[in-house]
């Protein structure tokens, strides 16, 4: 088995992906505007440069999967964040120094007792994060 964020956007969903592909080590796997989809017939002319589905895989076969909420049926996100938990503390804190740029930081970057480096943020898109990197032996 394997869980899969699906993350939905307002528009951004190409743009954001470009990002996480960069700062994750992955790689965009697929990516369909609903202009270029089979379906693309039924949807109105100004929702076809939106993304219908984008797929990015990342490092020790995880992914993560996106598009752009058609016809305003965009909704904010609630009641979860991404988390990400690397080993190189460093690395932790470029990715969420790049992603809290545009976006609001709601813990700030810092030494807890569990780890090196722990810091949650909304990115620009409005995606919330969970950043945990350089994680300490518990006793």
């Amino acid at each position: 088995m394997q869980i899969t964020p699906y993350l939905n956007f307002d528009g951004q969903c190409a743009e954001a992906f470009e990002l996480y592909a960069k700062l994750f080590d992955g790689k965009i796997t697929f990516m369909m505007t609903f202009g270029e989809s089979p379906m693309a017939g039924d949807m109105p002319v100004e929702a076809h440069g939106a993304i219908m589905h984008a797929s990015i895989d990342l490092p020790g076969g995880q992914q993560l999967q996106g598009s752009d909420a058609p016809g305003g049926r965009y909704n904010k996100p609630a009641g979860f964040a991404v988390a990400v938990s690397l080993e190189d503390a460093d690395k932790g804190r470029h990715i969420f120094k790049e992603l809290v740029k545009g976006g609001v930081e709601t813990m700030a970057m810092q030494e807890t007792f569990w780890a090196d480096g722990f810091g949650m943020l909304t990115d620009r898109f409005g995606v919330p994060w969970m950043i945990n990197a350089g994680a300490k032996p518990m006793a």
